[in-house]
Order: structure tokens, then sequence, then C-alpha cells
């Protein structure tokens, strides 16, 4: 999952971007609306976490660019008043939650999955597939009963696999969905992540290399 954190308190928007990538997503942060802009343009992000009170381009002017343009991102509107108001104001710009500062960050998160769940095709709670039994609520993974401990990165990778259903899933697509737009696509940074993964699922293999194509399970 890919979310864009667009805050201008460079501290704030680092801590949530931390926070946000150890309950697993890949995050993008930037500090303007014409940055947010800039980057909604070029990634596919799931949900955008949006300061209303950015510099440069307001975040209400980025909320109505984003929905014009029919983008599938899920906006997560932030902002220091949470009056009832604002809040309507915002929803009425087209934002599909609202959260006011200050916040607790276990709910954060919470928001952000649930709006993921609205930007793609629904996906079961429980995903298995060969034994293997993931729990996208509880973030854990067993594999004939067998718990599996996988790092955020490899349970994302993991998810994406088994959401394809056998189909086969390249290495671009998995860098797009799991990966920041600062990964260096000439790092192996899949193949390594693959490897420890298939480490850790263990005998007999699940996961076959298509060769030029990509991964499938």
């Amino acid at each position: 999952m890919r979310v864009l954190v667009a805050e201008d308190e460079e501290v704030l928007a680092e801590l949530v971007a931390t926070g946000l990538r150890r309950a697993g997503f890949a995050v993008d942060t930037v500090y303007s609306g014409d940055a947010a802009l800039a980057y909604l343009g070029l990634n596919d992000y799931d949900v955008v976490v949006l300061d209303r009170d950015l510099p440069r381009v307001h975040g209400d002017e980025v909320a109505r660019e984003l929905v014009a343009s029919a983008s599938r991102t899920r906006i997560l509107m932030l902002t220091a008043s949470a009056s009832m108001e604002d809040r309507v104001e915002g929803l009425d710009l087209g934002a599909d939650d609202y959260l006011g500062k200050p916040f607790e960050f276990p709910e954060l998160v919470s928001r952000v999955r649930a709006l993921r769940r609205r930007s793609a095709r629904p996906v079961p709670p429980l995903l298995e597939r060969h034994g293997v039994r993931l729990d996208t609520v509880r973030r854990t993974v067993t594999r004939d009963g067998r718990e599996l401990g996988l790092s955020p990165k490899e349970f994302s990778v993991l998810q994406i696999l088994l959401e394809a259903d056998g189909a086969t899933v390249s290495a671009e697509e998995l860098l797009e969905r799991a990966w920041d737009a600062h990964a260096d696509p000439f790092t192996g940074a899949v193949r390594v992540c693959m490897s420890k993964l298939r480490s850790k699922l263990g005998e007999p293999a699940l996961i076959r290399t298509v060769q030029g194509v990509g991964y499938v399970l």
C-alpha cells in the first residue's frame, strides 16, 4: 500500500511517515501543495494524508484537482481545526475522511487502512493459498499453522502476491506498490526481499520466478 503524506510541519510529516512505514506502508512525504500535486501526478497512491493548510498551493485546491482528475487516490484531510463546519467543508471539497489535530496515531493508521480498502477492489481480511494464511487486520502470517515473523516489507510483498490469486506480479509492480519513490529500481531491493521471504516461508518453495516477467505464488 502506497501513501503520500502532505504536511508543511516537516517534523510532524516525518513522524507520521515513520509510523506509517512501521505499520507496513510505503510512504513519501512532501511539505507544500505544489509538491503534493507533482507527486500525485507521477505516482499511483492509495491514500494521501493531506494537511489542509499547505503553503504555495492550498490543501483545498489539491483536493479539488485530485477529485477533478477522477483519481482513485483517497483523501484523508488533516487540520488544526476540528469544528463541525470545517469537517463539512472538507468533505464537500472531496475528502473521503477528516481528522483534526492533535490526533492519536493508531486512529490515523486505522483510517488510512479503511480508506485503502475503499480505493481498491475489495480484499477479504483473510487471504489463504497453499497453506499460507495472511490476516490483513492483525497483520499476522502462518504457513500450515506455523507463525512467520515477517518484516513489514515482506508482509506487503506476500499480500500483493496473494491478492494476485495465481497471476504473475512483475518486479516493477512490486516496487510501485510496496516501496516509496526513493527506491532505486537498480538496487535489487525486490530480489533481496523475495529471497528473505522465500527463506521464511520454508519448504516446499511457494514463490516461483517467471523469467523476464515476475513472480507468482
